[in-house]
């Protein structure tokens, strides 16, 4: 029977801490965020903020992660960088989720309107169908897609940078980037908090994700070498 490395079983012992911690912190955000000032037009509407940014600033980290790791994989078919590639594409899809409902939600109470059709809001829309488009990829591409869809990927981490900086570049009814360094301390506080809180779901799921991949690709494997 073949040894099981303590580096291997690492990651095991890592990541149900991280989502442990997570969902902790996640438990513990409401009660941080009822203490922070509640926005005078908006109201407790307002409080949406600290859930929509975080969810957001991962999105665009995991789109990040995921073009990273499918340049390596294109660069040299490790299959440990497409593995983080696809677990980083499922998750710019789930953080992604979340930005687009609690941003309809806030923008109906700040904007009067659920949707506008302004640069960041559909740069952000359209990065995420790219992501989803990854999946789609390597669900149904058949043998050969995960090559197809690391250049998908390569492509949807290239937008990234542009939803980031569209509010800078057009005139658009979204806050620009300026806004969360300016902050005060009374909203920093627990932005951060909840910036926290969803980093380290985060890195728990990105781990698990990898670490399931890796095992259902040796199933397969295995299954293979029984048929044969």
């Amino acid at each position: 029977m073949p040894s099981v490395s303590s580096s291997s079983s690492a990651p095991d012992r890592v990541a149900p801490a991280f989502i442990a911690l997570g969902l902790v912190l996640l438990a513990g955000a409401p009660f941080v965020v009822a203490d922070a000032p509640v926005e005078a037009t908006m109201g407790i509407v307002s409080k949406i903020f600290y859930f929509h940014v975080p969810a957001a600033m991962l999105t665009l980290t995991s789109s990040i992660v995921c073009g990273v790791a499918s340049l390596v994989f294109l660069a040299t078919r490790r299959q440990g960088a497409d593995r983080v590639a696809l677990a980083a594409a499922e998750l710019v899809v789930v953080y992604g989720l979340i930005v687009l409902v609690t941003g309809p939600l806030w923008a109906r109470k700040a904007w009067g309107v659920w949707w506008v059709w302004e640069a960041r809001l559909v740069m952000t829309l359209v990065m995420w169908m790219i992501f989803v488009s990854y999946l789609l990829l390597r669900r149904f591409g058949g043998p050969g897609a995960e090559v197809l869809a690391a250049a998908v990927g390569l492509f949807g981490m290239a937008v990234s940078p542009f939803v980031y900086y569209s509010v800078n570049l057009w005139r658009t009814m979204h806050p620009t980037t300026n806004v969360i360094p300016s902050l005060p301390a009374s909203m920093a506080r627990p932005l951060w908090y909840c910036v926290a809180a969803f980093v380290a779901l985060y890195v728990g799921l990105l781990m698990t994700r990898v670490r399931v991949e890796k095992d259902q690709t040796a199933l397969e494997a295995a299954f293979l070498a029984l048929e044969d």
